[in-house]
């Protein structure tokens, strides 16, 4: 049985299908071509143009238990797709007779639909369930488990359908797909430092401007682009026995700079942001990690937006310190 029609139970028991197409694609385009829906497989389209990249950059981290919806509800289908679909079903050997005569009702008899709605060709399409990429494991993906249901062009989908794409939802399914720089911070002294000596550490602005990514159903004019903008470093020495600056190891940005690149001169100088470290790393060195926490917005083409939560994406750098009390610089 096709797997768009797997797990789903039609009216009076039986098996429908549900679908499993991915909502993470590349395509940028969408539309119909008479036959088929080809929105991308999955209904959403996304624009990572402005997302970031390079081998370093990686999926920030939720700071709240908050996730991505794992499944939703977007145009899958024309009426001659769908029949198409359904009668290779019907002539296969795996339905049910109980299951054939069932669907059959449901989209052909009248029971609600007749004939897959072919008399509303091009006023509309049939919708289905979608899970998103990387949730298929999740049992939250089995909660669109309605048979697919037709909607008329500019018609809301059913309000029974919770799980129906909207604007926000679309943000959700793009921060998903948001991607930042890896967040190596700049150290002097660099790579070799000395105990309770401060250890400068910035941020290359330049490398942390905002990024975006914007998902949208091409089918139904709508789209959401949801962006991150870097806030803060948080800084941890990698040992109990070291200093941060500021004391909260949280360095804010100030006049779009992360930190303050070192100069010559200010050696005696408390760093905005850095470290102090109060003991030797011996025979081996301290992993030193730097996390960027990223505020996160969206905004789409209905007007609505906001806030989602705030993202983190960190990386660990070794740190070697030697037991030399005091250096001139």
């Amino acid at each position: 049985m096709p797997s768009a029609f797997a797990n789903k139970t039609p009216p009076g028991g039986g098996t429908f299908g549900g679908g499993s197409g991915s909502g993470s694609n590349t395509s940028s385009s969408g539309g119909a071509d008479g036959a088929t829906v080809f929105a991308s497989a999955g209904g959403v389209v996304f624009d990572r143009s402005k997302n970031g990249s390079g081998p370093s950059a990686g999926a920030v981290t939720p700071t709240t238990s908050w996730t991505p919806p794992a499944c939703y509800y977007a145009p899958k289908y024309t009426p001659k797709a769908l029949e198409s679909q359904m009668r290779q079903v019907w002539e296969s050997s795996a339905p049910s007779p109980e299951w054939s005569l069932q669907s059959q009702n449901y989209f052909v008899n009248g029971h609600p639909y007749k004939e897959f709605n072919k008399d509303k060709t091009g006023k509309g399409y049939w919708w289905d369930s979608y899970i998103t990429k990387g949730r298929e494991a999740d049992p939250a993906a089995q909660d669109c488990d309605k048979q697919p249901f037709w909607v008329d062009k500019g018609a809301a989908p059913p309000a029974d359908v919770s799980q129906a794409i909207t604007p926000e939802m679309l943000a959700q399914l793009a921060y998903a797909e948001i991607r930042v720089p890896s967040t190596k911070v700049s150290l002097a002294p660099d790579g070799t430092t000395k105990v309770n000596l401060p250890t400068w550490a910035w941020l290359d602005t330049t490398h942390f401007k905002p990024v975006s990514v914007t998902a949208s159903v091409p089918l139904l004019n709508l789209s959401a682009t949801t962006t991150a903008e870097p806030v803060s470093l948080t800084i941890k020495p990698g040992t109990d026995d070291a200093v941060t600056y500021p004391a909260s190891g949280q360095c804010e940005i100030h006049g779009g700079q992360i930190g303050e690149p070192y100069v010559k001169g200010k050696a005696d100088e408390t760093p905005p942001c850095g470290v102090k470290y109060l003991r030797s790393s011996g025979d081996g060195s301290y992993k030193l990690q730097a996390t960027i926490t990223w505020k996160i917005s969206w905004t789409s083409t209905t007007g609505q937006g906001g806030g989602l939560p705030d993202g983190t994406f960190g990386a660990d750098q070794n740190v070697v310190v030697q037991e030399i009390q005091a250096v001139n610089r």
